[in-house]
């Protein structure tokens, strides 16, 4: 086996959530930046991390690393890097994507355009061939500029990591699986404390936390881009990935998670999405209005993406339905709540104040993570 850097992008403000699954999987962190997480490993690697990692994005062969702040210099360095390594002569290759920021090479057509074209002339040389016909299997190169210097790295994954598979039906403003799996993890949550989402939408984040419950990994039932790059990963690799996977599943266990919303509509897609899931016995959907939030145990864990303000036309309204919230949080005193929302009256409006308060970013809208927490259970009490 070959080694190599693999980057994983995640979301702003979850790198340490991601940095901790890659080392459970046992693999050494190389570094941690904005955004990602970089990791040493080989092709087994590779598998192992698309099938397994709930938090990431994606998973990235870092092919090369370089300074350059002219396009000369962009030409030159890419087209020294040992693309045959990884792509064969009648490999399709292409940037699918090139960003930049504070960097002098700043035109993300431009960069596309010229590392292309570098290792068109790198493989001509190797190959001995004068042209390409590029009618193998597909192979994306993603291109990132930070104060000029280039990451220039291949894309194992394909259509991004929160495509579990199962979530077929949505609702209006979803939050996506990665994140929502990286924000239970932030909490200390486990499969057997209950969990309810109040405002449950399509279901995202009862689901992660029952797949997580039944140890369920979210990438065994979706396929992956490099999965037919048989040149330098072979199949075996893939195959195992999933055995390993199908090993820790136990979805025979008894959990208490539940999701409610007033949307009879979002809880059909919330029953459908958990079915696909595998995991629609290990949750209670139920309509219920956030003002009848109630649960006669203690102790329990909140954890929802109640309405921005997007959904709502005046502000006033929003603020009611804050407050209202927290009035009901106010009566589950022994549990911990989590809160995601780009409210910015959040606090005032519940009647709260957060214990601790994370910035994320969820797309490009910025959220802050609320945590209130409750008091630890009892030894013996759940």
């Amino acid at each position: 086996m070959r080694g190599f850097e693999i980057i994983t992008p995640c979301h702003f403000g979850l790198e340490s959530v991601l940095k901790r699954e890659i080392i459970d999987l046992g693999y050494d962190i190389t570094s941690v930046s904005d955004g990602r997480v970089a990791f040493f490993g080989d092709e087994e690697a590779v598998a192992r991390a698309n099938v397994f990692l709930r938090s990431a994005e994606r998973v990235l062969i870092k092919v090369g690393q370089f300074k350059a702040t002219t396009f000369d210099e962009l030409f030159e360095n890419v087209k020294a890097l040992d693309w045959d390594r990884f792509i064969p002569v009648d490999g399709k290759f292409w940037v699918t994507k090139a960003s930049s920021v504070k960097s002098k090479l700043f035109s993300p057509s431009d960069i596309q355009r010229i590392v292309k074209k570098a290792m068109v002339e790198k493989l001509k040389s190797v190959y001995n061939v004068t042209w390409f016909n590029e009618d193998g299997n597909d192979y994306p190169v993603r291109v990132f500029i930070i104060k000029d210097e280039v990451i220039v790295t291949l894309d194992t994954t394909g259509e991004s990591l929160h495509k579990r598979g199962y979530r077929t039906m949505t609702v209006k403003a979803p939050i996506s699986e990665t994140l929502a799996s990286a924000l239970i993890m932030l909490t200390p949550w486990k499969k057997d404390r209950i969990l309810v989402d109040p405002f449950c939408g399509s279901g995202t984040f009862p689901i992660e936390a029952a797949m997580m419950a039944a140890g369920i990994a979210p990438g065994m039932n979706r396929e992956f881009r490099a999965e037919s790059w048989t040149n330098f990963i072979p199949k075996k690799h893939w195959y195992e990935a999933v055995s390993e996977a199908h090993d820790f599943i136990d979805d025979k266990i008894e959990t208490d998670i539940q999701g409610y919303d007033i949307d009879k509509e979002a809880l059909a897609a919330a029953r459908a999405n958990a079915k696909r899931a595998g995991v629609d016995h290990l949750i209670h959907f139920q309509e219920r209005d956030m003002k009848d939030l109630s649960h006669p145990k203690k102790y329990g864990f909140i954890i929802t993406n109640p309405p921005y303000g997007e959904r709502i036309a005046e502000k006033e309204e929003l603020f009611d339905m804050y407050h209202t919230f927290g009035e009901r949080l106010k009566m589950l005193d022994t549990w911990s709540k989590y809160i995601i929302t780009s409210y910015d009256k959040t606090e005032s409006a519940l009647g709260m104040k957060a214990t601790k308060n994370r910035k994320i970013y969820n797309g490009m809208i910025k959220t802050y993570f609320y945590q209130f927490l409750g008091p630890k259970p009892p030894k013996g009490n759940k």
